[in-house]
């Protein structure tokens, strides 16, 4: 068959959308988070669209994002006034408010009223329309060196601080409201209150928006990009792909076929956990192809990570393509898609986000070939991994694969720093497999999102075992706690528990005589090392 272009599936009109429009913040993703948390269906939107594009979307309200540039600076993000003149209930925060002030005549300036973190705010209007039933005073989050000494005509002026008067106003007629701080994170104690406060009560919104929207909504767009033709799906032992799969199983039955390329990359026993619990979860068909060798001739003497990355995507994809030889073999529509469970962070990390710089090439994103032979299916591409396990569970997936660990789809071969051997694989998969078990023996699974495990191949230390100095390599804990992989933090694991899986480590896994932990946030730190 020819190549064609990889493409999402079709997007799904929602009655009753929220639009984020992103002006470059760090944080618009996790607006959009917060208001599917509130039961409302968001959409993510780049400050460029036109003003008239955005409102074809009959959109119930617009939520206008942070940014990193000064409202007055030239060639700083705009909108069309027409946006505020539609009819459509507007929240802005921080540069969104500030762009709101400055576009309907209040007044943003540099008055040298910088705050940055945790920031008292006082509340002059307890009864107004974002602030009913919240404290008069109350922490939030700034990030701001310019400020709104002046609301605009028509605004009701509803919270201030120390050094800025203008915090917050509220316009009731024309259902226009606006924050300087930034209500979506945890630190700012009532902002998802004032944020439901704006959807429900502002904007009229009914909090109605389930998993169950986001399965029926998607089995209807499955369906209409797959038709009559089939699909394949590459298992990879993870949450995404395996929700992805069952969604896409649900959607078109039959004309599914699953692949599990068992490319020798995987943890301890995910083989055998892949083929027993997915099957017997969805009763999909299950092809497994054995690539072992392949995958790791393909990475002999390859240690840039960025290589091992395309080298790892470029040869599932070619595994892929033989399967669909196979598959066409019998009898049946054509094999044209391929389906993959990219997530809305693989997105923003691989460059697709409105100002976002490309961290690293995804196995979802970046990593494929550009001949690649199969137009995509992307269920998922719009959701947070909380989201999606939300959906595996009501699909019925069982807790095993639902509640598992991130895993990337390189698998352990970018968490070997250094050059891919099948003795380095074995070396991890058996260090891994001790961490996981005291993880789970301590009842941390739930409490921390992940802990990749990696060797530092290309690196010895001395150590003593024994009555003799050894020479071997360092393994490295990861533990990371994170509501989105985002942003993350270092787990603060027991020192017992560090000490009990470190122990073990060293004690029974040859050539490893050293395990240490990783203490650094994302950012600057991604959660991988590679």
């Amino acid at each position: 068959m020819s190549s064609a272009t990889p493409a999402a599936a079709p997007d799904v009109t929602n009655p009753d959308v929220v639009l984020v429009v992103d002006f470059g913040a760090q944080y618009a993703q996790l607006i959009a988070r917060r208001v599917r948390e509130a039961r409302v269906y968001s959409e993510i939107v780049p400050s460029t669209m036109p003003v008239a594009e955005m409102l074809a979307k009959n959109p119930k309200a617009i939520i206008l994002s942070g940014g990193p540039s000064s409202v007055y600076a030239e060639g700083a993000p705009r909108l069309d006034r027409a946006l505020f003149e539609a009819g459509v209930p507007v929240f802005g925060m921080c540069y969104g408010f500030q762009l709101m002030a400055t576009t309907l005549g209040g007044t943003v300036d540099n008055t040298g009223a910088r705050e940055y973190g945790r920031t008292e705010l006082h509340v002059s209007k307890a009864g107004s329309t974002l602030f009913e039933g919240t404290p008069v005073e109350q922490s939030v989050w700034m990030s701001h060196g310019d400020a709104c000494s002046a609301a605009p005509e028509g605004f009701t002026v509803t919270a201030s601080t120390d050094v800025v008067p203008v915090a917050a106003f509220e316009n009731d007629e024309k259902k226009l409201y606006g924050v300087q701080y930034h209500p979506e994170v945890l630190h700012s104690t009532h902002g998802q209150q004032i944020l439901e406060h704006f959807l429900y009560r502002g904007a009229g919104i009914e909090p109605s928006w389930t998993t169950g929207n986001v399965i029926e909504e998607q089995v209807a767009a499955i369906r209409a990009q797959v038709g009559d033709k089939r699909a394949v799906c590459g298992l990879s032992g993870g949450v995404d792909s395996a929700v992805a799969a069952a969604l896409v199983q649900k959607a078109i039955g039959s004309q599914l076929t699953c692949v599990y390329v068992d490319h020798g990359l995987m943890r301890k026993g995910e083989t055998e956990q892949v083929e027993k619990d997915f099957v017997a979860s969805t009763g999909v068909n299950l092809k497994v192809v054995d690539a072992q060798e392949r995958f790791l001739t393909a990475l002999a003497g390859v240690s840039d990570p960025e290589t091992k990355r395309k080298i790892i995507g470029r040869e599932f994809i070619r595994v892929f393509e033989q399967a669909q030889l196979e598959i066409l073999q019998e009898d049946g529509p054509e094999v044209a898609f391929l389906v993959q469970g990219t997530l809305y962070p693989d997105i923003v990390e691989s460059g697709g986000g409105t100002g976002t710089a490309n961290i690293k090439s995804h196995h979802n994103v970046g990593g494929l070939p550009d001949d690649i032979e199969f137009e995509l299916v992307e269920p998922l591409r719009q959701l947070f991994k909380d989201e999606v396990r939300m959906v595996g569970q009501e699909l019925g997936l069982p807790d095993e694969i639902v509640q598992r660990q991130p895993f990337p789809g390189p698998g352990l071969g970018i968490r070997i720093v250094g050059e891919v051997t099948k003795d380095r694989l074995d070396l991890l998969r058996e260090a891994d497999a001790i961490a996981r078990e005291e993880l789970t023996a301590a009842g941390l699974d739930r409490e921390i999102w992940q802990c990749p495990v990696v060797l530092l191949a290309d690196v010895r230390s001395v150590g003593v075992q024994g009555d003799g100095r050894t020479y071997g390599h360092p393994i490295v804990l990861r533990p990371v706690s994170s509501e989105d992989a985002m942003t993350a933090d270092w787990s603060r694991l027991p020192y017992d528990v560090l000490a009990k899986i470190s122990t073990r480590i060293t004690n029974e896994v040859a050539d490893v005589n050293r395990v240490v932990l990783d203490i650094t946030s994302k950012p600057p730190g991604t959660i991988e090392w590679e």
